[in-house]
């Protein structure tokens, strides 16, 4: 991901629409997790961690983060990362209860080798949570900016996953509501070139409020066990073997 972005995301993630309402569902997903009591968990390209912040409300948490500008606003931040790529990771075999990758498996070009890296750092019957964006045919200029290799599909992702080590416990897709928009968006920007922007620059603060208010709904779905047939981004929990 190009380093600038590590800047504007650690200023909007506490307060921009899509951060909040991946929280939502990130929460959602890790009732699905069955964790016992206070476990160790991982977060695996943590990015300027935010996220961090929600898993040290379940156990402890440290991250590992390939850049050195987000483990900087970590360390900021009073959290234990260390700087190391996913493919790598600094930590003994079967170290963590639950490991998490939150948007971050699209940027190796190697999932697997990520995948079975995380497996081995996690203990057998752990359990790995992953979020990932959904659609090539959703491909754009944020995608470009922020070094994607792929984007995924439900079915997709579920096989990685089952080829490295896992055993897929819950998936859906989320970001279902706002799918159609966007997607009409994106259509327009093929056709009718503008000016490139991350897609964080696209809705007006203001709407921060209303546009979260769907994934947060679709958070309470999941809770509950519901999988959502399409969306914008896919969520799953897996379990060690």
């Amino acid at each position: 991901m190009k380093e600038a972005l590590y800047d504007q995301i650690h200023e909007i993630e506490e307060r921009h629409w899509w951060f909040r309402g991946r929280r939502a569902v990130i929460r959602a997903l890790l009732g699905h997790a069955e964790l016992g009591r206070s476990p160790r968990i991982l977060d695996a390209g943590c990015g300027t961690g935010r996220n961090l912040a929600e898993y040290a409300n379940i156990g402890a948490a440290e991250g590992v983060e390939p850049s050195q500008t987000a483990v900087d606003f970590c360390r900021a931040r009073g959290y234990a990362v260390q700087m190391a790529p996913l493919e790598k990771l600094p930590f003994d075999e079967g170290a963590f209860h639950l490991a998490c990758a939150s948007d971050v498996l699209e940027h190796i070009a190697d999932d697997g080798a990520a995948l079975r890296e995380l497996r081995r750092v996690v203990r057998p019957g752990g359990a790995f949570l992953a979020t990932v964006p959904a659609y090539d045919w959703m491909w754009s200029h944020h995608d470009d900016s922020h070094h994607h290799v792929r984007r995924y599909t439900r079915s997709r992702l579920l096989a990685r996953v089952s080829e490295n080590g896992w055993r897929p416990v819950f998936a859906t897709y989320f970001n279902s509501v706002l799918l159609p928009p966007i997607a009409a968006v994106r259509a327009v920007q093929r056709f009718r070139p503008a000016p490139q922007r991350t897609d964080y620059e696209l809705t007006p603060a203001p709407l921060n409020a209303l546009l979260e208010m769907p994934m947060r709904a679709e958070a309470r779905l999941i809770a509950g066990g519901r999988r959502l047939p399409a969306g914008l981004s896919v969520g799953l929990i897996c379990r060690a073997e």
